[in-house]
């Protein structure tokens, strides 16, 4: 069956990582650099809609806009989104739609952090600069939710932060494996250094240094424990100056600016949904219905089956959130022929916050172009693994795009009755304590489950207290917690 004219096709992937500590590039001009890479010039000058993934090191009016005057488009239509993991891979299954429907003709989709240098700028009492908008500019029109990524009962202890909710995920990992916790923190030392080796031989990794997984795993003074049971080299790493673009369009469009085949890229499904936002509310903290339910459908619309992908980027961030979406979706989290990531993660490929997956499609489209025939998964994660894109990709030409809100899906799905206020004794379910810069546990977090079956969230705020829970396996003692939210093991 001939190819579908509007079919949309990835046609240009860029990549740029900048290390030069004596000169450097504002974010929209590394932005510009990597579109330069995902494209010829005369294929960003027909670029008539840029989206720009949420920018963090800088603050611009509408820096789609500035993107645009960099590569010389001509009055693009633009975007820009909201925070999120998950950002990329939705901007491109909107994309796909837009250019499928007539909305849109060349798409390009860009992001860029320097949050290392902002941050060394600012050891040094200085400022990061970037060009500054006339307020004449509009502000960018933001596509975004706009929803609360935690609770009232996460607000009121201070669990608020990815460096604390992953980790309580990996307790509750372990303790529905009924997993020793050393063997545990052996184990995800052992993921993580697969995700090294990936990254070791990926040319745009930003750490590419190989390490065992004891070197990962294990407390040094270079390696300090973040949140227990995970040390520095299990947190993502946005200390990086790094920027990705991709460029799409439709078949018809590709041929007429003769872009040669052999770089196309077909998307050929996506799925978009969340868990429920309220953390305490999951049914289970080491489980999510979404990745499920997304990633199911992804590949249902895709014509495939999980046995049929040859390449697996999942989102990264924490050591939890690849084995959550391994089990959830089928995949063994040490198949030595298929890694579950083709950049090293967010870790060792870098994190640039809302941006990782920007990189991973990019990757993901080079992997398959050198291995024309097979098929590439990738998931992306916002949120404390709440908000989920899923996109499927290929070199061969599929039937058409396809795509799907899978929410109400989703929102069938049980969920747990969270008490805020809530005194009395119950049952450690998870829990995580985070540690101060001289290696001392300085509280911890806990999820209780009640003798009703609800979850309630508390604190120990004792340092004292709190080392217990890292010499010890507290998982199911019993613990007192009080209507304010704090609590004592008993």
């Amino acid at each position: 069956m001939p190819t579908d004219p509007k079919t949309p096709v990835l046609v240009g992937y860029g990549q740029v990582n900048q290390r030069d500590e004596t000169a450097y590039l504002e974010p929209v001009d590394l932005m510009a650099a990597a579109a330069r890479h995902a494209a010829e010039p005369r294929v960003l000058e027909a670029v008539d809609t840029i989206r720009v993934v949420n920018l963090l090191s800088a603050h611009y009016r509408d820096p789609g806009l500035l993107l645009g005057q960099r590569i010389g488009a001509d009055s693009p239509a633009t975007g820009y989104s909201g925070v999120g993991g998950n950002v990329p891979q939705a901007l491109v299954n909107r994309a796909c739609r837009d250019i499928q429907d007539g909305r849109a003709g060349v798409v390009l989709i860009a992001g860029a952090e320097t949050w290392r240098t902002k941050m060394q700028l600012r050891a040094r009492g200085g400022k990061l600069a970037w060009t500054r908008q006339d307020k004449s500019v509009p502000m960018a029109d933001v596509a975004d939710d706009d929803v609360p990524l935690a609770g009232p009962a996460e607000l009121r202890i201070g669990l608020d932060r990815p460096a604390y909710v992953y980790p309580m995920f990996e307790q509750a990992l372990r303790i529905a494996a009924g997993e020793p916790i050393e063997d545990h923190r052996r184990r995800i030392g052992e993921l993580w250094a697969r995700f090294n080796a990936v990254a070791v031989n990926n040319p745009h990794a930003w750490i590419r240094q190989p390490l065992t997984a004891e070197e990962i795993w294990q407390p040094s003074p270079a390696n300090r424990v973040i949140s227990w049971p995970y040390t520095k080299l299990m947190n993502s790493n946005n200390m990086v100056d790094q920027a990705a673009a991709l460029v799409l369009t439709s078949v018809e469009t590709a041929v007429r600016l003769q872009i040669p085949s052999d770089r196309w890229v077909y998307p050929y499904a996506g799925t978009d949904g969340h868990d429920t936002y309220a953390i305490a509310e999951r049914d289970e903290l080491h489980r999510s219905a979404a990745i499920r339910i997304a990633g199911a459908r992804a590949l249902e619309l895709a014509g495939l089956g999980i046995d049929d992908i040859d390449y697996v980027d999942l989102y990264s961030c924490f050591p939890s959130a690849v084995q959550i979406a391994a089990a959830e979706l089928g995949l063994a989290v040490d198949d030595p022929v298929r890694p579950l990531t083709v950049t090293g993660g967010l870790t060792f490929a870098g994190g640039p916050w809302s941006n990782y997956v920007t990189h991973s499609i990019a990757t993901m489209a080079e992997l398959l172009v050198s291995h024309p025939g097979r098929y590439g998964l990738i998931t992306a994660n916002g949120g404390y693994l709440t908000k989920h894109s899923v996109g499927v990709y290929g070199t061969r030409p599929p039937s058409e795009f396809r795509w799907e809100d899978v929410q109400p899906a989703i929102d069938r799905e049980p969920t747990r009755q969270a008490v805020i206020e809530w005194d009395g004794v119950g049952m450690v379910e998870s829990w995580t304590a985070p540690f101060n810069r001289d290696g001392q546990p300085e509280k911890a977090f806990l999820a209780v489950r009640t003798p009703e079956d609800s979850r309630t969230l508390a604190l120990i705020a004792d340092p004292a207290s709190a080392a217990v829970t890292v010499r010890e396996d507290i998982a199911g003692a019993k613990v007192a917690v009080n209507p304010d939210g704090t609590a004592t093991l008993q």
